[in-house]
């Protein structure tokens, strides 16, 4: 045992004087900044520094090796003519400096992309146009900068934008980087082969019990026929998963299938719980702390519909809502009927609202659609008895029958960076209140991504207008008060509306919002990461009349961290009009 210990401490102890053994020659190199960091990181000749016993011919062999080795380095950078002088200077310890003058750097000269495949002969105007992105789209024009890992990515895209639709088999058959050095021009040769065309065969699904098979082919809506498209079967494989009948899904079309043209859709899904129980805490700035309860039921028995119950406890926004639908039919449209009671406490009126809703609803891959018939009612309480008629604060009935389009046209879904989306709500119905009153609804939202030089702009405009005789008490419900966290920032939850004195404010008839955002990332060793800083400002207005119309202003700056699953956003603003900062917390990215 003692030995043993013996043997271990010594052990240690020539480990510790190893570790400590000068490097057997100190490295200096010369170059221009970022070549200068390549060569002190990737030079062969900086790990041998760490044996100790090299003599002077194993020293010179290895300085004979590392100019090889510093001229293969930079030609990656596309310096293919450099100067390279490695000198030996005497001392107590061997110093070896390594000098380089990079010279010219080599620029694309000419650029040659060719197909072959079904791509290169097909009348199909698709395949045009995919021909003519993939060439517009190439990462190495003529007259840039031509390095190795830029012409790899070149190529790795140019790939990719092959794949993505049509041609799953496709492949690079030829491709050629001939780098004159003394003209310092690099000609470029590819060559894609596309293969056959794909067209999508019968659906095959695995993993299925609970649910019928035909489920999966309607909530994924890949006809056969089909061309092959890889977004089409992400976008699937979301909707399956967004479902709440499957807990994953995954969708795969073998490039390898025997006949492309009705090449076999193999869905593998995990099913979710028949039941199943979520329990949720959360904060806002507009409302503070909330719990939630909801209970999920995938197939209800006897009509085999989902129901989605939720409960919210909340001081602001408490509601308690049912929500069942139907399975979708072969065109993906699903019946729905809806039940939701909830009381609205904006510190001044406190709103208690029920809603009932029956109708039809269509979600595809960047449009939605609802129709419905609605019913609602609202009961506005005035805690400070100021005298107000149900007009003034929309504390009335009402039916309607209801339109809703949106269009989702952004680069991502979760966190876009260009791109734009556009909403259309339309309504009609009548007051059931006293004299029965028609009225008429319309909402228009838009928002927009601008890419920048540095970072992007972010648009917003929004407008919404209630038609109707002035004595016609239209549920607050379909009115329009304004402010908070996706609103007008700088200003507090539903600060914004139709003053009714003593402090009070009302819904109107009429709204319109605007804002201006800009994003910009975040960089650390001159590198983008995922936080954005932000500075904005934000307009809106609420009224009666359109003469009334005041725009309220808020301006701010904040922080926002681009997360795996969204947008996280903290900011402060600051109300023009109130003269206060209000902070404000954000969480997703809903259109």
């Amino acid at each position: 045992m003692i030995r043993a210990a013996a043997l271990v401490v010594l052990l240690m102890l020539a480990a510790a004087t190893w570790a400590q053994s000068p490097p057997a020659f100190d490295l200096e190199v010369r170059a221009p900044g970022p070549l200068k960091e390549l060569l002190e990181r990737h030079l062969e000749l900086r790990r041998y520094r760490e044996v100790s016993d090299l003599d002077d011919a194993e020293i010179a062999r290895l300085v004979v090796l590392a100019d090889q080795d510093a001229r293969e380095l930079l030609a990656t950078q596309g310096y293919f003519a450099p100067q390279v002088r490695i000198a030996r200077e005497p001392g107590e310890r061997t110093r070896l400096v390594v000098d380089v003058q990079p010279g010219e750097r080599a620029v694309v000269g000419e650029v040659d992309i060719a197909f072959e495949g079904d791509i290169a002969g097909s009348p199909d105007a698709d395949a045009a146009t995919q021909r003519d992105t993939i060439r517009r789209d190439w990462e190495l024009p003529v007259g840039r900068p031509f390095t190795q890992p830029s012409w790899e990515q070149a190529k790795s895209k140019a790939l990719r934008a092959l794949l993505a639709r049509r041609y799953p088999a496709g492949r690079i058959s030829y491709s050629l980087a001939d780098v004159d050095a003394a003209s310092a021009r690099a000609k470029l040769g590819l060559k894609l082969d596309s293969g056959a065309l794909f067209r999508l065969g019968p659906v095959r699904v695995t993993g299925i019990e609970r649910y019928d098979p035909l489920l999966v082919e309607r909530l994924a809506r890949l006809p056969e026929g089909a061309v092959y498209d890889q977004e089409k079967i992400v976008q699937a494989q979301l909707r399956l998963a967004g479902s709440g009948y499957f807990d994953s899904a995954f969708i795969f079309v073998d490039p390898l299938a025997p006949d492309p043209q009705a090449a076999p859709v193999q869905v593998t899904v995990r099913e979710a719980p028949l039941q199943k129980v979520i329990l949720g805490l959360g904060f806002t700035t507009d409302g503070g702390p909330r719990a939630t309860l909801e209970h999920r039921h995938n197939r209800v028995p006897g009509i085999g519909w989902q129901a989605i119950t939720k409960l919210q406890v909340e001081d602001k926004n408490p509601y308690a809502q049912t929500e069942w639908i139907g399975t979708p039919d072969p065109k993906g449209w699903r019946k729905s009927v809806l039940a939701r009671a909830e009381r609205l406490d904006d510190g001044r009126l406190v709103t208690y609202s029920q809603r009932l809703r029956a109708g039809r609803f269509q979600n595809s891959d960047h449009i939605d659609r609802n129709v419905f018939l609605q019913y609602e009612r609202s009961s506005v309480d005035n805690p400070n008895n100021v005298p107000l008629t149900p007009a003034d604060t929309g504390d009335g009935s009402a039916v309607t029958i209801n339109y809703a389009w949106t269009g989702r046209y952004f680069d991502n879904l979760t966190s876009p960076t260009r791109g734009f989306g556009i909403a259309v709500e339309l309504g009609a119905g009548v007051t059931l209140e006293g004299n029965q009153h028609p009225f008429q609804r319309t909402v228009v939202r838009w928002l927009g991504f601008r890419p920048l030089e540095k970072g992007r702009l972010q648009l917003r405009a929004e407008g919404g207008a209630v038609l109707a005789s002035g004595s016609a008490t239209v549920p607050s419900t379909q009115l329009f008060r304004t402010g908070g966290d996706n609103t007008v920032r700088g200003y507090g939850f539903l600060d914004i509306g139709v003053p009714l004195g003593d402090g009070l404010v009302g819904p109107g008839r009429l709204m319109a919002l605007g804002s201006v955002e800009w994003q910009r990332p975040i960089q650390r060793g001159g590198r983008p990461t995922e936080f954005e800083g932000l500075l904005f400002v934000d307009a809106g207005a609420v009224a009666d009349h359109v003469g009334d119309l005041r725009p309220r202003v808020g301006v701010g700056t904040g922080v926002r961290w681009r997360s795996p699953v969204g947008p996280v956003e903290m900011a402060i603003a600051y109300g023009v009009e109130p003269r206060r900062f209000h902070l404000h917390f954000t969480a997703g990215f809903v259109f």
